[in-house]
């Protein structure tokens, strides 16, 4: 048994490092990080994929670099949602989620300010891997908040039973490997 696995998005080959999150199950890890040849390719190809929006709302942090990327091509501003509430944020509104890749309950932050430019607005809510879906609802809970329209959820990939998903959009599906 290999200790990667081997992914194709969207035509760009890439060996993922397998990770155990428990006796029994393994994830192949996606650090998105420092990729930049994925990271743009990813964010040409989620656009094409994507219906008319206003704005992207992502989770920090591994997402961010693809929110930027797809902000800068599409010329859409991205909004990050928070770990930790900051001494600018007026009215932080906060969500708690948790998700496969964390070992504890997170909590996701935005504040007025941002909501108030996403308010009656569509977004995008993006992440680099959707699993479970728990950092995306999050999100999109934030959103609603907000009175904002999620008119899609994306993410480079799609692990697991994600990928029988039908609202989500997606570039190449990883699964959860069972040892």
């Amino acid at each position: 048994m290999s200790e990667y696995y081997r992914v194709n998005i969207a035509g760009l080959e890439r060996d993922l490092l397998r990770c155990p999150i428990s006796d029994k199950l393994d994830i192949a890890a996606f650090i998105i990080f420092g990729d930049v040849e994925v990271t743009v390719h990813s964010a040409t190809e989620l656009l094409k994929r994507l219906p008319e929006f206003d704005y992207i709302v992502t989770p920090e942090a591994k997402s961010i670099p693809l929110a930027y990327e797809m902000s800068r091509q599409s010329g859409k501003k991205y909004f990050v949602a928070r770990k930790k509430a900051k001494l600018y944020m007026k009215n932080p509104v906060s969500v708690n989620v948790r998700s496969i890749t964390t070992d504890a309950v997170q909590t996701l932050i935005m504040d007025e300010i941002e909501g108030d430019q996403i308010r009656g607005k569509r977004v995008v809510v993006l992440d680099d891997v959707i699993s479970t879906g728990e950092s995306i609802k999050a999100v999109e809970e934030l959103c609603a908040r907000f009175d904002a329209q999620v008119v899609a959820r994306a993410a480079v990939l799609a692990e697991g039973d994600a990928a029988k998903r039908d609202d989500i959009v997606y570039l190449a599906e990883i699964p959860l490997i069972e040892k």
